[in-house]
């Protein structure tokens, strides 16, 4: 099984390498798309026109809408009429308006539900300071810096608490870039190439890297509240790997999602709740597996479909101060307790590929495009 992002709509794509036709239909817009191949990226496959006389068009098309407004109209007029006649009962009862914002006060429209209200958002698509192609990674320091990272073009901008652009610094342009992390002391670090690299994060120059004896491999990764790091690890195998604050391999935990769900899984995001328990998104899984500080596998929630509690394109995962669980699933991000009961959802507005919390147990949310800080109901 392999993936791509369709190139209309940025929705995660799931495919057999060996599709018949070559050919695979997005979930999300429904765009027809040619499978990438020999180097060459997935595109958007056209339509055929038909070839009809425009006369002919033309004058369908106006029958076509006389048709389908008529009726249209008619029920409009009908149900005026009746809402005509019941508006002053309804005043004389007493019936009230309802109101136009949630119980945790969010405006009605607004990009989340009564779990949470957006506080904070910036940034617009382009490539100059402040704007954005593909961010999928965002990270926090202890200073309230935001750093962003653009999954290609190996970009990582740095913005202040209140969003405004700061500096930025490249990484490795070649390169995908897929996760960053930062620790309290403005440490970056940076997953590209299956290594993991530490930078400055005020100037961008690169501090180290974290060693590995198995070698490059690395996915996802985490800063704890040690100062550790959580990271997960693939090359023929899903494993975690969790180091201390010096850079030394503390547990690992091999063939994680695999052997808990005797499925393969080839692409793994990481969490970590205060007392230590470990919370990974198997993608390709479509679950979330959660282990105890020593490793022990305890528990798995989710599953494949469009019901509360299920996923469709699952792409991130965080632990709030409460030790609630966040996945972003395409456009939503769903919340569920310790244990993996569903608990509410918020309605990101973009294709949410990277989630952090703060120390003020607020929401940092990159989509692509722009960044969004919710404030979670306590």
């Amino acid at each position: 099984m392999k993936t791509f992002d369709c190139p209309k709509c940025g929705a995660p794509i799931s495919y057999e390498p060996d599709a018949l036709g070559g050919n695979v239909r997005c979930a999300y817009c429904q765009s027809q798309l040619a499978l990438p191949e020999h180097g060459r990226p997935a595109r958007i496959i056209s339509q055929i026109d038909i070839n009809v006389s425009p006369h002919i068009t033309a004058t369908a098309t106006k029958w076509l809408w006389f048709l389908i407004l008529v009726p249209i109209v008619i029920v409009v007029i009908v149900i005026g009429g009746v809402f005509g006649a019941l508006a002053p009962l309804m005043r004389s009862a007493g019936v009230s308006k309802p109101s136009s914002t949630s119980p945790f006060g969010s405006k009605a429209g607004d990009p989340a539900n009564s779990f949470a209200h957006e506080v904070l958002s910036f940034g617009s698509e382009g490539i100059g300071p402040g704007m954005m192609k593909d961010a999928r990674s965002i990270a926090v320091d202890g200073q309230g810096r935001i750093y962003v990272g653009e999954y290609q073009g190996g970009r990582i901008q740095v913005f202040d608490a209140s969003g405004k652009f700061i500096t930025q610094w490249m990484v490795n342009p070649k390169m995908p870039l897929p996760a960053i992390a930062a620790d309290r002391k403005g440490i970056v670090y940076v997953v590209q190439s299956g290594k993991i690299t530490k930078f400055d994060g005020e100037t961008g120059q690169p501090v180290g890297e974290i060693p590995y004896a198995d070698g490059w491999g690395f996915e996802d990764v985490i800063v704890t509240a040690d100062g550790g790091l959580l990271c997960s690890w693939y090359r023929n195998r899903d494993d975690i790997v969790a180091f201390d604050s010096r850079g030394n391999v503390t547990r690992t935990i091999r063939a994680a999602i695999s052997t808990a769900s005797g499925e393969s899984e080839l692409e793994t995001r990481v969490a970590m709740d205060g007392l230590g328990n470990i919370y990974t998104l198997g993608v390709f899984n479509d679950a979330v597996f959660k282990f105890g500080p020593d490793g022990r596998f305890l528990n798995r929630f989710g599953s494949k479909g469009k019901e509360a509690g299920e996923f469709t394109a699952p792409d991130a995962i965080a632990v709030d101060g409460k030790g609630r669980i966040y996945v972003a699933d395409f456009g939503t991000i769903k919340i569920f307790d310790s244990n993996g009961r569903y608990l509410d959802e918020i309605r990101a507005g973009g294709a949410v590929s990277g989630m952090v919390f703060n120390d003020n147990n607020e929401l940092f949310v990159a989509a692509r495009t722009k960044v969004t800080k919710f404030k979670v109901k306590d």
